[in-house]
């Protein structure tokens, strides 16, 4: 297609409001001028990249965006909408967090990207168990984008009537794009099923097939990040629309050291060194968010009863969240406790276990039996 050709079609786009057509054209405009106009390419590729910029203020953004979409049966908001606020590095494994800075990256050099006749990476897949963090590191990448951070409400935008929640859907990503923004899609599986499923309704499988088309046709002056914790159900079709995908992993060992760490604060050098490993070594199968909800509910214990010893808080806290209910896993966890710590109490370890001090007693005198017969 020659240059002049691409002028009507750069004109319809822009007054059709069409923020994609508007981008490809006029990334096709710069790949064809770059070598003889190589100013003018960039200047383009600026505008470009301008279109997404992250330094409009609150107040702008407010004038721009319209009323927040509503599901026309029940009037109730399809999404809600957050500007982005300052919250810390999320805590991930080393690969993950190479993974997520990137796509930060990518987005930053948008204008680069442009520059060179390249489509900018706009969307990112997240899968993971609950509680590993996904929904903390949307919150985090629309700070670090400086975008607002759109959330699909999935309760209002799956309707009863037939027909209604793809017009919901359409609605949420119009009003994605009328300003930059960061539009986050939770729990993706619920509207993003696989169309072979049989069970489902022909209606879910005619939604999967909006939700596709909506987000091949989302312009990369916006962000969508999606979020799922069922990866197995979700369509083939979606993965292949997503720039990248990564799967977030349950916190390992060192990760969550680093979140009592950060979590419990000047509380950790109170309750020592050897408290927090036996915390470490005995929290595999918690994750991100409950290891936060539990440093906040040591340190209100520690607050609360602040004649008690922090590290029979911080163990009896770690035990209301643990999985020990045959009689051998307490046997052994008051044997493991007593061998961690040499000098605690039978009676501190009955308040950190919550088992009676008589069985304790008992447990750790079949142990010291068995080692007498030895």
């Amino acid at each position: 297609m020659e240059l002049v050709e691409l002028i009507p079609k750069l004109l319809q786009a822009s007054i059709d409001g069409d923020s994609k057509m508007l981008e490809a054209t006029a990334l096709m405009i710069v790949k064809k001028i770059r070598k003889e106009n190589p100013d003018v390419a960039k200047d383009i590729s600026q505008i470009i990249a301008g279109m997404g910029s992250s330094h409009s203020n609150a107040s702008t953004r407010s004038i721009h965006f319209s009323s927040l979409p509503v599901d026309k049966e029940s009037r109730y908001a399809l999404v809600s909408s957050e500007e982005p606020l300052p919250v810390p590095d999320p805590i991930l494994a080393p690969n993950t967090w190479n993974q997520i800075s990137d796509f930060i990256k990518e987005r930053e050099l948008i204008p680069e990207f442009i520059e060179a006749g390249i489509v900018p990476p706009n969307s990112l897949l997240m899968s993971g168990q609950p509680g590993v963090g996904k929904t903390y590191i949307a919150h985090w990448i629309s700070n670090k984008l400086g975008l607002p951070l759109v959330t699909l409400d999935l309760a209002t935008s799956i309707s009863s009537y037939l027909g209604r929640s793809g017009q919901n859907i359409r609605s949420i990503f119009d009003y994605a794009k009328e300003q930059p923004c960061v539009l986050f899609l939770d729990e993706l599986d619920a509207i993003a099923k696989r169309r072979d499923d049989a069970g489902d309704l022909g209606e879910l499988k005619r939604l999967v097939n909006v939700l596709l088309k909506e987000i091949e046709n989302y312009p990369s002056t916006g962000v969508i990040i999606a979020a799922t914790n069922h990866p197995e159900l979700l369509d083939k079709a979606i993965w292949r629309r997503f720039d990248r995908t990564i799967e977030i992993p349950m916190p390992d060992s060192a990760e969550r050291k680093r979140l009592l760490r950060r979590h419990l604060e000047n509380y950790d050098i109170a309750i020592g060194e050897n408290t927090i490993g036996y915390i470490v070594s005995h929290s595999q199968s918690v994750n991100a968010a409950d290891i936060c909800k539990l440093c906040e509910h040591i340190k209100r214990q520690m607050i609360l009863n602040p004649s008690k010893s922090p590290r029979i808080v911080a163990l009896a806290e770690l035990f209301k969240i643990s999985d020990y209910d045959s009689k051998i896993q307490k046997e052994q966890i008051c044997r493991e406790i007593k061998n961690e710590f040499p000098n605690m109490t039978q009676r501190e370890i009955s308040q950190i276990t919550s088992i009676p001090l008589s069985t304790v007693s008992r447990y750790l005198s079949k142990e010291k039996e068995g080692d007498n017969n030895e």
